[in-house]
């Protein structure tokens, strides 16, 4: 997880995260690991991406590392070569200002492979494989 995202759910999360598992901020701040009721421990990693997503990969064994924004973070994810497929969620709801999640994808390098469009009333599901072009 992004900083930033960290940050907007730092003060809007219940006492029991939602995540209930160890979550790893990717941030320049040092900062001891804060522990929430229900499973979900944040860890501060403040020495790059692939750290932090080496420590999520120990800590998940067999299962799927999911990596969440803002979209800065997942921008430098899918730039490194790091993601395999990822999954928005799309909605019609205007929220403001943020970071356009393509903006800055190296396209000379990185080519996006649609895999799945799931609409519904109030959300479209998409997912897409990252490919190396």
């Amino acid at each position: 997880m992004g900083k930033r995202m960290f940050d907007a759910g730092e003060q809007a999360w219940p006492e029991e995260a939602p995540f209930h598992t160890p979550v790893f901020v990717v941030t320049h701040e040092k900062r001891e690991p804060w522990q929430r009721a229900g499973g979900t421990t944040f860890h501060f990693v403040n020495d790059g991406i692939e750290p932090a997503l080496d420590q999520a990969r120990e800590v998940a064994g067999d299962r799927d590392v999911r990596i969440a924004g803002g979209g800065a973070t997942i921008l430098e994810y899918v730039n490194a070569g790091l993601i395999d497929e990822f999954a928005i969620a799309l909605s019609p709801v205007l929220f403001g200002s943020g970071i356009r999640l393509f903006e800055g994808v190296d396209a000379g390098r990185v080519a996006l492979e649609p895999v799945r469009a799931e609409p519904t009333r109030r959300v479209t599901h998409l997912t897409y494989a990252v490919r190396e072009r």
